[in-house]
């Protein structure tokens, strides 16, 4: 990872790039509308941006409900994959959850991305159940991981 990498809290004004990051990692994208909903009309939302001189790089979002958090999406744009960016995000997500009181953390996965699968074992999160056909665009299963943070 290089030195110009920064993070912090997504604004308004990256929504443009986020969106970009959005389409070229997910097959079914989320709308501006939605991010915007995210950061100005949800209270539990949480979301960090990694940048590299000025760039958008990688995003990852949550929901914090008392001592509970849910990693709502990360992903990095192509050309920085492979550089533990995602790894990066999800650990600076862990640290704010922690400081917030935040005991667990629980996403979900497509049960055919072995490579997020490796990241969140790698940060201790385990497979704690299965939710069937949840993704709309070819009802692929999702496992439902959780970590004690």
């Amino acid at each position: 990872m290089s030195k110009t990498m920064t993070f912090r809290f997504m604004r308004k004004e990256d929504i443009d790039q986020v969106m970009i990051v959005e389409r070229q990692s997910f097959t079914l994208p989320w709308s501006r509308e939605a991010f915007y909903n995210e950061l100005y009309h949800n209270q539990f939302a949480k979301y960090l941006v990694v940048e590299d001189e000025g760039k958008i790089a990688g995003y990852c979002g949550a929901w914090i409900v008392i001592d509970e958090a849910h990693i709502t999406n990360i992903a990095v744009l192509p050309e920085y994959r492979g550089k533990k960016l995602g790894e990066a995000l999800l650990l600076k997500m862990i640290e704010l959850s922690r400081s917030m009181g935040v005991i667990r953390m629980t996403l979900e996965v497509r049960v055919s991305n072995e490579v997020a699968q490796s990241l969140y074992k790698k940060l201790g999160f385990q497979k704690g159940g299965i939710r069937r056909n949840y993704y709309t665009d070819n009802l692929e299963d999702a496992y439902v991981m959780w970590v004690n943070i």
